[in-house]
């Protein structure tokens, strides 16, 4: 698994090649979310609400 970033126990990371759209996944915990990259939103998953504000900013 690919890791781009790693900040305040958010981990960052993206496949090569993976499904359509191109996307990020957020792991935190027990949560995994998924950002779209073209929309800068959320579209899958589940974060807690301050660890998704900080993910989108």
């Amino acid at each position: 698994m690919p890791e781009i970033s790693r900040f305040f126990g958010i981990i960052i990371t993206m496949y090569f090649n993976e499904h359509n759209p191109p996307h990020f996944h957020a792991l935190y915990n027990k949560y995994e979310a998924q950002f779209d990259l073209s929309e800068g939103a959320f579209f899958k998953g589940a974060l807690p609400s301050k660890q998704a504000r900080l993910v989108l900013a």
